[in-house]
């Protein structure tokens, strides 16, 4: 399971992100971290590993396209109703560059919330061994509130 890298004090709205996240299997299979939570963002970090690369050792489109699905979604979760969780409608992603190494940051924010649709976007980074940023993705999505059926 990850371990949350908090970049300020845990808050009710983290926690309620975090404990979802922990249920995405997918995200945990490749490693994902959940690191920031505000109403309306979140930020999700992917790091490079055999599990994330296509044929010739990059991340592969279909990782980059989990992770900004994953980061608008929970950024779309922060502003549904308590006891609501959301599901994807549509996205439309468009790849600008390809990378080795490093990790991914996805950062989605919500552009406007309204009571049965959501719309956010990503914006996907590549973050090198030196720090080094640079775009790597781009996503519009559409989310919609569903309720909860966990406890």
């Amino acid at each position: 399971m990850s371990t949350p890298s908090y970049n300020t004090a845990p808050t009710p709205l983290f926690d309620r992100i975090h404990q979802s996240f922990l249920r995405q299997g997918m995200m945990q299979q490749l490693g994902a971290r959940l690191d920031r939570v505000a109403p309306g963002e979140v930020d999700i970090a992917l790091p490079y590993s055999e599990r994330v690369t296509q044929q010739q050792g990059g991340f592969h489109g279909g990782a980059m396209g989990a992770l900004a699905d994953i980061a608008g979604g929970y950024a779309a979760l922060t502003v549904a109703p308590e006891g609501m969780e959301v599901t994807t409608v549509e996205y439309k992603i468009n790849f600008l560059a390809a990378f080795q190494g490093g990790e991914l940051r996805a950062v989605g924010k919500v552009l406007r919330a309204g009571k049965r649709l959501i719309v956010t976007t990503v914006l996907v980074q590549h973050v090198s061994a030196a720090g080094n940023t640079s775009d790597c993705a781009v996503m519009q999505q559409t989310v919609m509130p569903v309720p909860k059926i966990y406890d």
